[in-house]
């Protein structure tokens, strides 16, 4: 039926062409950005949670290194990071490879602007498949977004810590527990509360910032609607038509509109179970909600 477009009228038209595999390919990217925002969250707040608590140590070095790490990652454009470390690191990579598996290689790795290594060394191969290559691109945009979220997540983190009364640590102490015991069993549970209005604004962030994946090289949902809302030729689709990036990118803006919108229910529920019972502000308006409903 879908041989040959032009004999199509439009509803049959427009139904072979939002199934072709490029479209196909479109529709799967939304499966990337999802798995990104799965796989980078926690790693993003793993990293943040071990950030503040090396931030707050009594160890002046790891001290240091935990607050040089939020400082230096918070203080520099998201878009320079991440361009400068997918690079870098990937160049790190190839470099050690270059020497462990080319060790009579005599030719110099800096050739002016050029990065030449032995061909045993690129990653991925130039023989590897296609799907091998976009992992790769992928596996970099995980550990660049974790590092650059990671430093935002260990300062909100760190003030969550912070922010839990002391008065609770030293009563702790004075039964018993070990500084250790009291952090994890009344610093840690207690934190979470004052760190979740921070990390749902951090949620957010990252969420906005998945777009990056584009300029990381990967085929995302931004590189497809740019490639299949613009006008192409044959070469790139036998259905042509004018410009409708617009349109493309409207479906972009409706679909992140209802992943925030998702992500502010959940987050708005997780936040009023965190916060039952609890002496402080959300606590607090949940029992006057509930005294005035008793009356």
């Amino acid at each position: 039926m879908c041989d040959d477009p032009a004999t199509l009228n439009d509803l049959l038209w427009f139904a072979c062409y939002l199934t072709t595999g490029k479209h196909l390919a479109f529709y799967i990217s939304f499966g990337t950005v999802l798995l990104l925002l799965a796989v980078t969250a926690p790693a993003a707040l793993g990293l943040g949670f071990v950030g503040a608590v090396a931030a707050r140590s009594r160890i002046l070095p790891l001290s240091w290194l935990g607050r040089g790490y939020i400082a230096i990652v918070r203080g520099v454009p998201d878009i320079a990071f991440f361009m400068f470390f997918v690079i870098a690191l990937d160049q790190g990579l190839e470099y050690l490879r270059h020497h462990i598996l080319c060790p009579d290689w005599d030719q110099p790795v800096r050739q002016g602007n050029d990065f030449l290594v032995c061909p045993a060394a690129k990653l991925p191969l130039s023989t590897a498949p296609q799907w091998l290559h976009e992992v790769y691109g992928f596996v970099l945009a995980v550990v660049t977004f974790a590092i650059v979220f990671g430093a935002f997540a260990a300062n909100v983190l760190f003030g969550a810590m912070q922010a839990v009364p002391r008065a609770q640590i030293e009563t702790a102490e004075a039964y018993g527990m070990t500084p250790r015991q009291a952090f994890r069993r009344i610093l840690v549970p207690q934190m979470w509360v004052y760190a979740l209005p921070g990390l749902s604004n951090l949620w957010m962030v990252l969420i906005k910032a998945t777009p990056l994946l584009f300029l990381l090289g990967v085929r995302d949902i931004v590189y497809w609607a740019r490639e299949l809302g613009g006008s192409k030729t044959p070469q790139f689709t036998a259905y042509p038509h004018g410009d409708w990036r617009m349109w493309y990118f409207l479906f972009l803006l409706v679909f992140y509109l209802g992943l925030t919108r998702l992500s502010e229910t959940v987050l708005n529920r997780l936040m009023d179970r965190l916060t039952h019972g609890q002496a402080m502000a959300g606590g607090e308006a949940q029992r006057r909600t509930a005294a005035a409903g008793a009356a």
